[in-house]
């Protein structure tokens, strides 16, 4: 079973998937550079003040997701769990359109947009990630 799923599976929570994950890798890898600590992230037991996890989430959507963009290539991961992988743009656009009130960029901030897609598709909530993205590039 992928490392990712073991974690993920207890509770159906991508952070502690994440979480798994990293730790797997640090105690395979101990190696220690200011790179590989952004490679790979910090594993994380907060929200608030905790880095968004941006790749992170976005290699899940890649993998989870299966449309025209994502490749949908992992089973046993549900799509309404996924957080969306908060950069500048869709920080931005989620403020511009009302649906973040958060000011602090981090991990928190992602939690609270995925919250609000989820009141337009609760299934599917990261469907909107695109959109919003370029919407953020072009303004």
């Amino acid at each position: 079973m992928p490392c990712f799923l073991q974690g993920y599976q207890k509770n159906n929570n991508v952070i502690e998937g994440i979480n798994f994950i990293l730790e797997k890798m640090i105690s395979v890898n101990p190696y220690k550079s200011r790179g590989y600590a952004f490679l790979i992230g910090k594993v994380t037991q907060k929200s608030k003040g905790a880095g968004a996890l941006k790749r992170w989430n976005m290699y899940l959507r890649w993998m989870v997701r299966k449309d025209n963009i994502d490749m949908g290539l992992w089973k046993g991961v549900h799509k309404k769990d996924l957080i969306l992988p908060l950069d500048t743009h869709t920080f931005k656009m989620g403020h511009k359109f009302g649906l973040l009130k958060r000011r602090t960029y981090d991990l928190q901030a992602a939690l609270d947009l995925t919250k609000k897609l989820k009141s337009f598709d609760e299934q599917d909530p990261i469907k909107y990630d695109f959109a919003l993205y370029r919407l953020g590039q072009e303004s």
